[in-house]
């Protein structure tokens, strides 16, 4: 129970620590194109559209940074900082694109915005998944 209470409070604390997403804000992918066909290199480009991108630590409105979701089949947590692993690549340089180096097969790939924090806006501002096949 007392797990449980500490997770509920820290989930009410992190969505009132979450940047808000200015209406209409979206993430997607100029490169590569939902079933696209590529080989590595990957270059992958990220478009955003109602918001500016700021470095990770600079607390901007209307701001974010890129992070790049993985072959995951469910999304990280949204009301807390997102891990940074092999699945959740985090671009708080202010990136807009990337190279990768993926294995052969076909892979998913994900866009999702962090505030200055790495926090999730509310409400997210998250790409529509797409998959590509690495020859």
């Amino acid at each position: 129970m007392k797990k449980m209470l500490a997770s509920i409070l820290l989930s009410l604390a992190a969505n009132a620590l979450a940047a808000p997403a200015p209406e209409g804000a979206e993430v997607y992918f100029i490169t590569p194109r939902d079933g696209d066909v590529v080989s590595n290199p990957v270059v992958v480009r990220f478009g955003l559209v109602n918001m500016g991108v700021a470095p990770a630590g600079q607390a901007v409105p209307n701001t974010g940074h890129h992070h790049m979701l993985v072959d995951l089949d469910e999304l990280p947590p949204l009301e807390l900082p997102l891990p940074k692993n092999n699945n959740v690549i985090h671009f708080g340089g202010g990136q807009t694109e990337t190279t990768l180096e993926l294995a052969p097969g076909k892979h998913t790939l994900q866009l999702l915005l962090g505030d200055h924090a790495h926090i999730p806006h509310q409400p997210p501002v998250i790409s529509d998944k797409i998959t590509v096949t690495v020859q």
